[in-house]
């Protein structure tokens, strides 16, 4: 069983940016595919990035966003840069025991309850 909490989300200007952590409970951490994920009002939860011992991102963030970990911590960071008004949405972290980096919310074993981004034009 693994426990997820993310934090760092707020209300920041088009621009801007934010670092979300997502820290997990056990001690396997390291064994754990990450993801983070964002939903939108009225929109499907959608991919943005995923870390095991590499790294692999959605088109519409490549080159901003950049997700990291440190096991030691048991924790995920996602560094969002150059904030834009449609990265707006609610962000989650995920986790499931494999060493391949899925895209797919259904991959996923384990949430995180979330936390919001806005992002102000």
């Amino acid at each position: 069983q693994v426990q997820l909490v993310e934090s760092g989300g707020g209300l920041v200007q088009a621009g801007g940016s934010l670092r979300l952590s997502c820290t997990a409970s056990g001690r396997t951490f390291s064994s754990y595919s990450i993801g983070w994920f964002r939903q939108a009002p009225g929109k499907e939860r959608e991919f943005v990035a995923a870390i095991m011992r590499t790294t692999y991102y959605a088109d519409s963030v490549k080159g901003r966003f950049t997700i990291s970990r440190d096991n030691a911590k048991s924790t995920v960071y996602l560094q969002m840069n150059s904030l834009k008004p449609e990265d707006t949405a609610v962000y989650y972290c995920s986790a499931e025991r494999s060493l391949v980096l899925h895209t797919r919310p259904t991959d996923y074993d384990y949430w995180g309850q979330g936390t919001q981004v806005t992002v102000s034009s």
